[in-house]
């Protein structure tokens, strides 16, 4: 080493400001692992926790595990306010999830296999606990139904048309329609974005798996070709940056800058649904309950008759199994395993 290669003293200098510019981007980081509606329901989690502290006089920090077995009773026996049933299995186990989230943003974590939080949680479950009850599929004949009840002279009426078209051909969730912008890396908040291209369209997506490139070929005829209705809405809508869907002016004839949120998606899906009588057999109380965002995912994965491998790999799943209880009319015992092997 040569001469002077060390200095004698360090010069002085202010570490803090950057370690604070480092802890603001770790916490971006963080808050981004998740999709912005599970932080939104863990943050109303941890109030309803909060809240429920306050009610009954318990110090919500450092967290014991008994005082959150004694909360989960609570849910499970108790309607919150103004409901008339207590929480469900489902909801229960998602605030314990809450939980675990905000004590760990706290720094003091809480151990949920505890069994002061286990035993009660096994109770719960098993009084409580129902088979999971899943929305109904859409198929391609309720979808062509569902888009002819959409105005084809707005702006507003052509986005809807587009995104269940599009939804139902990509077997998006309704946060990976919303979060498409025109191009890579053109928002902060996107999730994804879109290619047309002379064959169909190319779709990036980041979902709860990873990033994932969906294909979506032309449709048979232009009146439900998603690719059709995408590019005629942009078009029209003089859309070349930014978020792909948006929100419209009142009467639908301006298109905004805000992005749409995705429960425009479950709305818009229910809202068509019902008028264009899909499932006129059940009551009409039932069929307001049965539709939502997810009728266009299950919708594709019953509807397309292509190998399982390729629905799974539309869809993101992680594993066929997951793929299989999307199918809603799935052909049972296709692969006879008991005569394959013999018998």
């Amino acid at each position: 080493m040569g001469e002077g290669f060390y200095p004698e003293r360090a010069e002085p200098f202010d570490v803090l400001a950057p370690l604070e510019e480092m802890a603001e981007t770790a916490r971006a980081y963080a808050r981004g692992a998740k999709a912005d509606n599970t932080n939104r329901a863990y943050a109303a989690d941890w109030r309803h926790y909060l809240g429920w502290c306050a009610r009954f006089g318990v110090e919500p920090l450092p967290p014991d595990p008994q005082a959150i077995g004694l909360y989960l009773a609570h849910c499970a026996s108790t309607p919150s306010a103004g409901r008339t049933e207590p929480a469900s299995v489902k909801t229960i186990e998602r605030r314990l999830s809450g939980l675990v989230w905000g004590f760990n943003q706290r720094g003091q974590p809480l151990d949920r296999s505890d069994r002061h939080i286990q035993e009660v949680l096994a109770g719960i479950r098993r009084k409580h606990g129902r088979p999971p009850s899943r929305k109904e599929a859409v198929l391609g004949e309720d979808i062509i139904r569902m888009v002819d009840q959409l105005d084809r002279d707005t702006l507003s009426g052509l986005r809807d048309r587009a995104i269940l078209l599009l939804g139902f051909a990509g077997g998006l969730r309704r946060s990976e329609i919303v979060g498409l912008d025109q191009g890579p890396k053109q928002t902060e908040e996107g999730r994804g974005w879109v290619e047309i291209l002379e064959q169909g369209l190319l779709l990036h997506i980041q979902g709860k798996t990873g990033w994932r490139e969906v294909e979506i070929g032309r449709g048979s005829s232009d009146l439900t070709c998603p690719v059709v209705a995408l590019t005629t809405y942009l078009r029209l809508a003089r859309i070349e940056h930014g978020p792909l869907f948006r929100r419209t002016s009142r009467d639908g004839r301006r298109i905004g800058l805000d992005r749409l949120s995705d429960r425009h998606v479950a709305r818009l899906v229910k809202k068509t649904a019902l008028a264009a009588g899909v499932r006129a057999d059940l009551p009409e109380e039932e069929r307001r309950r049965r539709f939502s965002g997810h009728s266009l995912r299950a919708g594709l994965a019953t509807a397309a008759e292509a190998d399982e491998r390729h629905v799974q790999k539309q869809l993101g799943h992680a594993s066929a199994e997951m793929t299989r209880k999307y199918q809603r009319q799935r052909e049972r015992f296709r692969v006879n395993l008991t005569k394959a092997a013999g018998l």
